[in-house]
């Protein structure tokens, strides 16, 4: 059963472990078993928490915010998680929000209205886990490219005093 998820994806070993439990695996075996696994460099949650950022991040456009959340849901240490996510800075998760709010502004061709425009690509970086800061920064710097600035006609509906 371990070896068919492994070759699924890779697993974390709490996600091991909760399956296991879920087929009513004796928790000692449970133990023995991700050991030797373990052993065998066929689970490791560090390799795994370094996989899951890069691959996440990559083709979900996801933010260190939200894959800190997905890593510490699936069992990952807390320090393994900063250290996963530490390999990102501002400047990849900017890079990567950019491409997640451009293709979003391709899909919404036929808004016309800039405020709606602004607050589609908001929530969608919002959704992915990007804080207010890089959000704005991005939307702003999409539109701008795009010729579609709204040239203070909208409220900022970013900033909070």
């Amino acid at each position: 059963m371990i070896l068919r998820r492994l070759s699924l994806r890779a697993h974390s070993r709490a996600e091991l472990a909760r399956a296991l439990t879920a087929k009513g695996i004796d928790p000692e075996v449970q133990q023995e078993l991700l050991d030797r696994f373990e052993e065998l460099d066929l689970v490791g949650d560090q390799e795994f928490a370094e996989q899951w950022v890069e691959s996440r991040h990559r083709s979900r456009g996801l933010s260190r915010r939200a894959l800190a959340e997905e890593l510490r849901r699936k069992g990952i240490d807390a320090d393994l998680v900063t250290a996963a996510t530490s390999t990102l800075d501002r400047d990849d998760e900017v890079r990567t929000a950019t491409a997640v709010a451009q293709r979003k502004l391709r899909s919404m061709a036929s808004v016309s209205n800039p405020v709606v425009v602004r607050r589609r690509l908001s929530a969608a970086l919002a959704r992915r886990g990007y804080g207010t800061d890089v959000a704005l920064q991005v939307v702003n710097d999409v539109l701008s490219d795009r010729g579609q600035e709204d040239e203070g006609d909208a409220p900022d509906h970013g900033h909070y005093e």
